[in-house]
């Protein structure tokens, strides 16, 4: 069978405008972000449940908000440079289809959000990426959502080219009361890791000194920096080894562990960073950040980072102490093989978000049923 473009489409309740997308993830390559048709497009930081909404003062904030005119044309549409996916639309679509397109700015954060507990309700902590449709007399007016049809979108990123880079940390503990110190070696076999993919950590222990050593523990521990107003950060563990190994004064360890960084085993964690939903199908732990240094300072939103920790007792006549070394690392999907542009289907498959009314209640902003035409 001949494959398919999806082309995915939501039309407003009064009928009157309709978005058509050839795709919802954008991916952030640092130097530049897909383009995408649109009418207006925002991000927005929700940093507060709904539900926590006080004296009208929304626990939200837009990063980002831009509005083109799509009819009348400012700019006859055909002197613009059109993708191939934007003049198979105009072909099927006729003279009451008008592309645009936009660039993502540097210095927006990817698609994020915090899991919520089992408890909570309403929408979540999120960075949310929305294209929106209206028709109006003017841009800045209160919109009708009669006339208005909104679709979700996400900017993801995938992981840079393969590095030979091995990331490593070595430090020597010294003690009390000890003539010889401890050697603690901790390495990774690469620096990024992809989603579902178990993280092997090579651990290298010299006890030279008079003390022991035991309860070794490693763990993916993932750090999400919420940058707004201030720079507040959380840490979440989201795989762990406890074990019972031990290094004796005088002995040395040499050992591989295994780690499975999985939202699998994160279920109803309340705060752990995921990538960003586009309908309820499941998801993954949030990816990596990756942002340009010379932008860093004015990215607001979510980052996320993750470190590998190792962790140990040293325990002697004089009392224990913990000894601790850690390791960052890069959590991400894989970059897709390029297609083969000369092999692109000729046929669309049209992807309509319809909605559905119960009891006056609007559903399905999301729900997705194929129309093929």
């Amino acid at each position: 069978m001949t494959p398919k473009q999806v082309i995915f489409k939501k039309v407003s309740r009064d009928k009157s405008v309709a978005v058509y997308l050839a795709k919802r993830d954008f991916v952030d390559h640092c130097d530049f972000v897909d383009p995408v048709v649109y009418v207006m497009l925002s991000c927005t930081f929700r940093y507060g449940r709904q539900d926590m909404d006080v004296m009208g003062v929304a626990f939200r904030r837009d990063l980002f908000l831009v509005t083109r005119q799509v009819y009348p044309e400012l700019q006859d549409k055909e002197k613009l440079t059109h993708t191939k996916i934007q003049q198979k639309l105009l072909r099927k679509l006729g003279d009451n289809a008008f592309p645009f397109f936009f660039e993502f700015p540097d210095n927006l954060p990817c698609s994020v959000s915090l899991q919520p507990g089992p408890l909570d309700e309403g929408k979540k902590c999120a960075v949310e990426f929305e294209v929106k449709a209206f028709c109006g007399e003017a841009q800045d007016e209160k919109i009708d959502k009669q006339s208005s049809v909104r679709l979700t979108i996400r900017k993801i990123q995938f992981s840079p080219e393969n590095t030979e880079l091995a990331p490593a940390a070595e430090m020597t503990f010294e003690f009390l009361m000890s003539e010889k110190p401890l050697q603690v070696k901790l390495s990774l076999q690469k620096e990024t890791f992809y989603h579902g993919e178990p993280l092997k950590a090579n651990v290298e222990i010299t006890n030279s000194s008079s003390r022991n050593i035991k309860d070794i523990s490693l763990s993916v521990e993932q750090v999400t920096n919420v940058v707004l107003y201030s720079n507040d950060k959380y840490v979440k563990s989201v795989a762990k080894e406890e074990t019972d190994d031990s290094v004796p004064s005088g002995t040395t360890l040499k050992k591989e562990y295994t780690l499975h960084p999985l939202l699998a085993y994160n279920k109803d964690r309340r705060g752990i960073a995921l990538d960003g939903r586009l309908k309820h199908e499941d998801t993954n732990l949030a990816s990596s950040s990756i942002v340009k240094q010379e932008v860093l300072k004015e990215v607001q939103g979510m980052l996320v980072s993750y470190k590998v920790v190792l962790k140990m007792i040293a325990s002697g006549m004089v009392g224990s102490s913990e000894v601790s070394l850690e390791v960052p690392f890069k959590l991400m999907h894989s970059k897709p093989e390029a297609g083969n542009t000369h092999n692109e289907p000729d046929d669309m498959v049209f992807e309509d978000f319809k909605r559905d009314y119960l009891k006056g209640v609007v559903y399905g902003d999301d729900d997705e049923s194929p129309a093929e035409l």
